[in-house]
């Protein structure tokens, strides 16, 4: 598994909770050495990345064995995260946060 010409290994490093996570859906259908996996990502942080990188390997495989479908739904490995930054406002600097208010 190359991730943006990187071992796996490499490029999460001592992280193994997202190594382990990636890994998911190859380990579900016992996978693990039969396809050679090219990866690319961008964006975002390195949870990010891993969760991204799980679920196009869940949807890769659903697209090759359908019936491995209901399987990875029970597992939860179908669900996509939904959180999304907050949009800046106008008239604050932030999202939420306000200028400082001084009384006089």
């Amino acid at each position: 598994m190359l991730i943006n010409s990187r071992s796996l290994d490499e490029y999460f490093g001592g992280h193994e909770r997202y190594k382990s996570s990636v890994m998911e859906p190859l380990r579900l259908v016992k996978l693990l050495t039969n396809y050679d996996t090219f990866l690319t990502v961008m964006g975002g942080g390195v949870m990010g990345q891993a969760e991204a990188i799980r679920l196009a390997l869940s949807r890769a495989i659903i697209k090759l064995d359908p019936k491995l479908r209901s399987a990875f739904r029970k597992e939860g490995l179908l669900t996509r995260d939904y959180r999304m930054v907050e949009r800046k406002k106008s008239g604050q600097p932030k999202a939420r946060r306000r200028f400082q208010h001084s009384k006089r």
